[in-house]
């Protein structure tokens, strides 16, 4: 009766599984598979116990440490330029970009790692065609940012909803609001003519750059809203925009002269804004912020898609044409093929993740973000741990920083964390999970964290790397795009990120096990000793793991069921739609772990399955009720390390040299100042006027929004 019950359960789940794929009511873009959203703080609270004392107690102490904050830390114009060093910036040449993204950054990455974040500037001629389809009348949702409270841990309400167009109107009447408040607005416009210009030349001689890093200086706007020569009010005005700024909350209310406003709109300036509003909460601001917009959907993605199935995104994906000559640097072709375009990176030929075959909004397929003046990415590292790179398609600059990748690092974050929201803590403990949350680089640097920024222009990409924490903020109107990817030395911090997502019962986007099995499948690719290396002792290490519990498990009185119930194997090609599908029904019941080698089950129950770690939490019934489920016996472990290992011996005796590959986690401490490249950034940090026009063109017309928002500007 076991066997049978649960040879019927697995063949159901089987069944479903194929029935579900094969729907063809189903829309294509529905069944994409979605990044988990971040489970709001409320919904903690809920229909639970939890105690209101507690709750005015902890909002309490949580004022009170903000409280401290201002009165410890005495702000100064100068203390971010002072204190901050800008992070790295490469200038790759036109050969760096006919290749492969992956083997550039292995070129710099010996630099670059110790920022946890780098900047790389395309080389002249570098000029893609702008693909967003910015006429696109679907509207999008966005998340209402209260950026005074982003010390606060709370979530974000869902915004209003945009069209691009709407959205870049809002965007662009609320910069000119801030610039009319704060800046000499005529000043600005004298300026625009004397913007600086950075070049390779200017910065690095022999390496190549662009001609000017803002990329973005014609005004689109149609319908200019005028600066204003009255004296400002507590209250900014902006038209349409969907954007809250209440006066000064401490009732220090600015002087209103012209004398006391900054002379220019810099980013320098913009920044100290910023956090004088995080910080100090010397005004009340809610932006509307349009992040993790799906490029699979009518809005389109800012690069063109690869025709050769380059791109999960592309009408003939799986079906790659990779024995064609590479086009021609600046061709239209060429910005549908180069794995610099973003839909492609994560199926470059170096990044591991070209085995996962279906698409995942967010990792291998790219989101848009349209961000507004002060709209903020908070710090978070990459799902699992991964790559990340962001390229700015066009408007005004993004700020972004970086904490290195180190564990001292990240664990200086997660005690500014701790420090602060110790209550917040308690009933949500993935807090810092759920991209909410932006302390100043001032509070982590007391708490001993290595803190770098960079400012991003129009045209330039960001790149982060494995457990780095970032963020940042935008400082006008823009629309940026990123995705993830990774190389092969990214294995064991993707072992940290499963098991730090074990821990908070947090699922994983993917099976990390399945990917490491599906890479070892694929031997001709592993193309170095330390690759080899790297992935052998990680198959050792889930062998090892995996013998043991089933040993434990059986000793105690848990039957094998595996020679009597017949499982669908596992397939090791590649992590395709049918695989993940597979692997969402055997999550394990305790800390989601995918159970991709074996499982535990009980009589108890049709569904529940259980890692062989936390079978004892699944339920209550005795060991002799419980049965260990095999998908991937002893022998084809073994059999797949071996094959490992022999062709790391391959290698080893072809090439004699070590290779440049780095294994594991790096671990840099050294200084953090004086980056490479970073002069520039710092030149155009203090002098660039940020624009504040929208990032296409707009109709003379836009018809007033229709929102129950209550958060506008009067």
């Amino acid at each position: 009766k076991l066997s049978i019950r649960a040879a019927a359960l697995f063949k159901k789940n089987y069944l479903f599984m194929t029935m579900s794929s094969s729907s063809v009511d189903e829309d294509i873009s529905a069944k994409r598979r979605r990044r988990n959203p971040a489970q709001l703080y409320s919904s903690y609270l809920s229909g639970s116990s939890y105690d209101a004392k507690l709750a005015e107690e902890e909002e309490r102490l949580i004022a009170q440490a903000i409280a401290n904050s201002r009165i410890d830390n005495r702000r100064d114009d100068e203390w971010l330029e002072k204190n901050v060093p800008f992070g790295p910036t490469f200038y790759p040449t036109v050969e760096d970009f006919r290749g492969d993204p992956l083997e550039y950054l292995e070129k710099v990455k010996h630099e670059a790692v110790k920022y946890g974040i780098c900047k790389i500037v395309p080389p002249k001629g570098w000029d893609p065609p702008f693909s967003v389809n910015v006429d696109c009348e679907k509207r999008f949702q966005t998340k209402d940012q209260s950026i005074h409270r982003l010390q606060e841990g709370i979530s974000f309400g869902d915004g209003t909803e945009y069209t691009i167009k709407e959205y870049q109107r809002m965007a662009s009447d609320w910069s000119k609001a801030w610039r009319d408040q704060h800046y000499n607005a005529l000043h600005q416009v004298e300026q625009l003519e004397v913007k600086p210009s950075v070049t390779a030349e200017s910065i690095d001689e022999g390496t190549a750059g662009t001609e000017d890093d803002s990329r973005d200086t014609t005004d689109y706007s149609k319908n200019e809203v005028t600066a204003t020569s009255a004296a400002p009010s507590d209250t900014h005005h902006c038209s349409e925009s969907n954007v809250s700024v209440s006066g000064d909350a401490h009732g220090q209310n600015e002087t209103c002269s012209r004398q006391k406003l900054k002379p220019l709109m810099t980013p320098a300036n913009l920044e100290y804004d910023y956090w004088d509003i995080v910080e100090t909460q010397r005004y009340e601001i809610d932006v509307d912020y349009g992040n993790d917009v799906d490029t699979a959907s009518a809005f389109g993605s800012g690069f063109p898609i690869s025709e050769r199935g380059r791109s999960v995104n592309s009408s003939n994906f799986q079906c790659s044409q990779d024995e064609l000559p590479e086009p021609e640097f600046g061709t239209e072709e060429y910005y549908k093929e180069t794995f610099w375009n973003l839909n492609n990176i994560p199926n470059s030929k170096t990044s591991v993740l070209r085995h996962v075959k279906v698409g995942i909004n967010g990792i291998n397929v790219p989101w848009l973000y349209f961000g507004a003046l002060f709209s903020t990415f908070c710090w978070h590292t990459e799902d699992n741990y991964m790559y990340s790179i962001n390229y700015h398609h066009r408007g005004a600059p993004k700020q972004w920083y970086g904490v290195p990748g180190t564990k001292e690092d990240a664990d200086g974050v997660e005690r500014v964390f701790k420090n602060y929201l110790s209550l917040k803590l308690r009933d949500v403990p993935d807090l810092i999970h759920h991209i909410t949350t932006s302390f100043s680089p001032r509070v982590l640097k007391q708490e001993g964290v290595r803190v770098c920024k960079i400012l991003q222009n129009a045209g330039e990409f960001i790149v982060t790397f494995p457990r780095a924490f970032h963020g940042g903020f935008s400082l006008g109107p823009n629309v940026g795009e990123a995705v993830n990817f990774a190389s092969h030395d990214w294995l064991q911090h993707g072992v940290d990120a499963n098991e730090r997502y074990r821990t908070f019962a947090r699922p994983s986007v993917f099976s990390h096990d399945r990917l490491v099995y599906t890479i070892a499948h694929h031997i001709e690719e592993l193309l170095t000793p330390d690759i080899c290396k790297s992935l052998a002792q990680e198959l050792s290490r889930l062998m090892g793991e995996e013998l043991l519990m089933r040993t434990k498990l059986l000793k105690a009185g848990v039957r094998d069921v595996s020679k009597e119930v017949e499982l669908p194997a596992n397939k090791l090609d590649a992590l395709d739609e049918e695989s993940a599908d597979y692997d969402d029904k055997r999550l394990c019941h305790s800390c989601k772990h995918i159970c991709f080698f074996s499982a535990v089950a009980c009589e108890c129950s049709e569904s529940k399955v259980s890692c062989l770690r936390h079978s004892h939490y699944m339920c209550r019934c005795t060991t002799k009720r419980k049965y260990l489920l095999i998908w991937t016996t002893e022998d084809e472990m073994k059999e797949t390390l071996a094959r490992v290992e022999m062709r790391g011996e391959q290698l080893e005796k072809v090439s004699k040299s070590v290779s440049q590959s780095s294994c594991g986690v790096t671990s840099n401490h050294g200084s953090t100042d004086g980056a490479s490249g970073s002069s520039g950034d710092l030149l155009h940090h203090q002098t660039y006027v940020v624009p504040v026009e929208p990032i296409c063109p707009l109709e003379t017309e836009v018809p007033a929004l229709v929102t129950s928002d209550t958060s506008t500007c009067d």
